[in-house]
């Protein structure tokens, strides 16, 4: 008969964990015991190994501390940077004891350390020209060099510029350079030239505007220099930077801007104007309103040929309104060669059933064109068979005739080559 153990049978029961630190000596203060004890229970219950509690606990702390820590760094930023604006603004103002009066320049003008001029006014870059008469041929040379840390206008912190050039108080021409995309600092180095006499060159100012371009809007003006000549030496070419600054408020007479598109295809000989509106234009009534009711405008559209007038069109008028909307649409026969020779005039007319009708605005685009008005007629080539849209600002009459000189229709014997032999 086989023996049986009495401790085979018997069931040991698990230990107790037990945590060395948490000890229940009597002779301890039993508040401490009974936190000691509370606390030993909650860790049995938590169902994770001890390294995992402690690995919790320390990441936890660490948490709570980098928070804290944030706070107070914000904190002394705060009073840091407020330190820092009570401290310029106290540089802002010069302080005359420094100022030691061995020069004049140090009594009209501080150093430039010793003001801030930001604070007042916006900085809109700068703008290398130059300046040169020729007496013997009666001719003024401007030169547009560059410009540096320009305005940003666009959204993206960048501009499109060119500058727009002319004299006052004649105004008889108005020259543009080509536009630069994106860029803060153009190199521009175009020169442009005016017949001026010497007495009439004392007596003008020569404006220099740099403006952001905007195909679909309003160009936006950065800047501009007015220099009067009478105050230039013409001893010697000048050639400076100079701060832009704001436009002056008797600026140029607005005229209104419109709006059309071009199309050119090659292939089938065809050029394709659509006027689509005009806003703004300047009312020929002596009122001067929107509600004036004699202003009733309409568009020319013409083509010249090697300067002479060639071709036709004209829009509907549209009664009683300076924003007109005309959306039509004219198409001319125009060779891939002729496109090379060929000027578009857009004219706006009031017209008037009594009197004869006055020019509101005109324009004029070609591949000797300037400005916004070339980057059109280039846009156009270089997109063929694509209408190109943009929008214009009107010239006076004589601007435009002073620069492009049309001369009488082209000869009958161009247009019926049966002609020619006779």
């Amino acid at each position: 008969m086989p023996v049986v153990h009495p401790i085979a049978n018997q069931t040991v029961a698990p230990p107790l964990t037990t945590f060395p630190y948490l000890s229940t000596n009597s002779t301890l203060n039993p508040v401490a015991v009974a936190a000691a004890g509370f606390l030993n229970d909650i860790l049995n219950k938590i169902p994770l190994p001890l390294w995992a509690i402690y690995l919790i606990a320390v990441v936890g702390t660490l948490l709570v501390l980098l928070c804290c820590l944030c706070i107070c760094i914000k904190c002394c930023c705060k009073k840091k940077k407020k330190k820092q604006q009570q401290q310029k603004k106290k540089n802002e103002k010069v302080n005359m004891s420094d100022v030691n009066g061995k020069t004049t320049s140090a009594l009209v003008q501080p150093d430039v350390a010793d003001v801030d001029y930001g604070s007042t006014k916006k900085q809109r870059g700068k703008l290398l020209y130059s300046l040169d008469y020729n007496a013997a041929q009666s001719e003024l040379n401007v030169g547009i060099k560059q410009a540096d840390s320009l305005m940003a206008m666009d959204l993206g912190g960048s501009s499109d510029p060119y500058v727009k050039v002319y004299l006052c108080p004649e105004k008889s021409k108005i020259f543009e350079t080509k536009v630069f995309k994106s860029t803060l600092t153009p190199v521009f180095n175009d020169h442009f030239s005016f017949q001026l006499s010497k007495a009439s060159l004392l007596k003008s100012t020569v404006v220099m505007q740099v403006f952001d371009f905007n195909r679909f809007s309003k160009h936006n003006m950065i800047g501009e220099l007015r220099l009067q000549l009478s105050s230039v030496d013409w001893n010697h070419v000048i050639e400076e930077w100079q701060d832009l600054g704001e436009a002056a408020e008797f600026e140029e007479e607005e005229l209104g801007e419109i709006c059309f598109s071009l199309r050119y295809v090659p292939s089938a000989a065809k050029l394709t104007i659509v006027i689509l509106e005009a806003k703004n234009l300047k009312s020929m009534d002596i009122g001067g309103s929107s509600a004036s009711p004699g202003t009733n405008p309409y568009v020319k559209v013409q083509l010249a040929l090697d300067k002479r007038k060639w071709k036709k069109r004209k829009t509907s008028m549209k009664k009683r309104t300076l924003n007109p909307y005309y959306n039509e649409s004219f198409t001319f026969d125009v060779t891939f060669e002729q496109i090379q020779r060929v000027h578009l005039v857009i004219s706006v007319w009031d017209h008037d059933a009594m009197t004869r009708n006055d020019a509101m605005g005109k324009i004029f685009l070609g591949c000797d064109a300037s400005g916004n008005q070339l980057r059109h007629w280039a846009d156009m080539l270089s997109n063929p068979r694509r209408p190109v849209a943009q929008w214009h600002g009107l010239l006076t009459a004589e601007q435009v005739n002073s620069t492009l000189t049309l001369k009488k229709k082209i000869p009958l014997q161009s247009k019926l080559p049966f002609l020619r032999d006779r």
